[in-house]
């Protein structure tokens, strides 16, 4: 069982990993190379030029005013002062919204925090239920639910508490949404219309791919004239073959320039291609209406008997659509989210064995048992201590690195027209998949089997007689 030392040791672990990953932002972010990646708005408004451009050659690498890294951090404070509606100007609505979390996070984890060491804490750890069993516990344990007797009125606090706590994260969060709500719309309404607001809809598919090969060409070109205004007695060379790791090698500047020529001409050819070819028109349309009753009446009643035919819902902007997907028919979709449906069961239900696997290697019992020889090792208090309060946490998270691109696969598979439904469907089901695989698998692999193995190692005669 976990001790407060295993805690402590994990809880130090994170807040030291968060400070190194602090501190490297702070500092990445007052070199020279790095200035158009953390001010892009000032330089969409013209109101800084980049360091690169002048000075000596060494300046435009390193950061070399010595001052600077003395009041690297100064920007945390004046971030948090900032009025709001001059942070939206200054960094965008995603910025303001993006702190407006950790505010929420404080509004609902304080008082829980508060509530929490004054009333249950107490509640929980001035009984003795846990030792008159025979249980294996930790001085942790007597803080929680598990030391309060069965039937005790103590329960009556728990309860109470958990009304409390739900009631209190339900009103900041409506609230909260209320407030990016107004937010949202204002921001909106405050913006220039833009030509990508009115959109015919063609299966540009094609098209869009050779815009994006260009556009990784075109970084690619820039980089190394780059590369070559700092070295210009040293033409940067490259291999044409995979990932340039492989193939003829050639000079870089004209392969990439040789490159965005052929694809220039290659999108130009796509364009007329769509305009002109017939098929290229998909089965889609964005009316707009001149009124918000208009719109929502047309949304949400059918159009003809047969309610595959012509079909209406609500239009995501332009800049939200997922393209690729307008051009899948609607009988097909039906087929596609069934499909997923049981992957997902599958994924989900036979993803428990592997973590159970883990979670019987990721203690100290199981790591004795099949490595007898890091015995030694992990018998050190500190090594014990880092093993049991950090790597179950840490096996655990290396299997769910790429659960949310598979889960993003496979609701693109099913077939959602705008990117804001495929994230929230992959956000549900990423919860799902992690309540019943990190929650419930890991409660019944680690203390429930551990307890289990317990009770079954006590003599018959040390149980307790239930009598109904």
């Amino acid at each position: 069982m976990a001790s407060v030392g295993d805690i402590a040791v994990s809880a130090g672990f994170n807040l030291l990993s968060a400070f190194v990953f602090l501190l490297a932002f702070a500092l990445l972010r007052i070199q020279p190379f790095n200035d158009r990646v953390y001010f892009p708005k000032w330089y969409l408004k013209g109101l800084r030029n980049s360091p690169l451009q002048t000075g000596a050659f060494a300046s435009k690498i390193v950061n070399l005013d010595f001052k600077s890294y003395l009041k690297f951090l100064n920007w945390m404070p004046d971030a948090i002062k900032m009025p709001e509606s001059e942070l939206i100007e200054h960094a965008g609505l995603d910025s303001a919204v993006y702190l407006r979390i950790y505010l929420v996070g404080l509004k609902i984890f304080v008082p829980v925090t508060v509530l929490s060491l004054l009333v249950l804490v107490p509640v929980n750890y001035t009984t003795d239920a846990l030792s008159l069993t025979k249980a294996t516990f930790s001085d942790i344990d007597k803080l929680s639910i598990s030391n309060i007797r069965l039937e005790s009125p103590r329960f009556w606090a728990h309860i109470v508490m958990e009304y409390a706590f739900t009631f209190w994260a339900c009103y900041v969060l409506y609230k909260e949404y209320a407030k990016i709500t107004r937010m949202r719309l204002q921001f909106m309404a405050a913006e220039r219309r833009r030509p990508d607001q009115f959109t015919s809809v063609y299966n540009a598919n094609k098209l869009a791919k050779l815009v994006e090969e260009k556009k990784k060409k075109q970084n690619w070109y820039d980089y190394y004239e780059l590369k070559f205004s700092r070295k210009p007695d040293q033409r940067p060379m490259t291999k044409t073959g995979f990932l340039g790791l492989c193939g003829q090698k050639v000079d870089a500047i004209d392969y990439f320039a040789a490159e965005i020529d052929r694809l220039t001409k290659e999108i130009a050819e796509e364009k007329e291609r769509v305009k002109n070819d017939p098929k290229a028109i998909m089965p889609a349309a964005f009316v707009s209406f001149k009124t918000r009753w208009g719109a929502a009446v047309c949304a949400q009643t059918q159009q003809t008997r047969n309610p595959t035919v012509w079909l209406t819902g609500w239009a995501p902007e332009p800049r939200d659509v997922y393209w690729p997907n307008l051009a899948i028919p609607y009988v097909h979709l039906s087929i596609r989210r069934l499909i997923m449906s049981v992957a997902f069961f599958f994924l989900t239900f036979f993803f428990i064995i592997p973590i159970a696997f883990v979670q019987s290697l990721a203690s100290i019992e199981g790591i004795q048992k099949y490595a007898p020889f890091l015995k030694v090792i992990t018998e050190e208090p500190f090594i014990k201590s880092l093993l049991q309060g950090f790597l179950p946490g840490l096996a655990l998270k290396l299997f769910l690195i790429f659960l949310p691109a598979i889960l993003m696969l496979m609701s693109k598979f099913e077939g959602f027209e705008a990117m804001s439904a495929l994230e929230r469907r992959s956000a549900s089901r990423y919860y799902i998949f992690n309540f019943f695989n990190v929650f419930l698998a890991s409660v019944i692999t680690g203390t429930a089997i551990n307890q289990l193995k317990t009770f079954i190692g006590q003599p018959a005669q040390k149980y307790v007689t239930l009598r109904f």
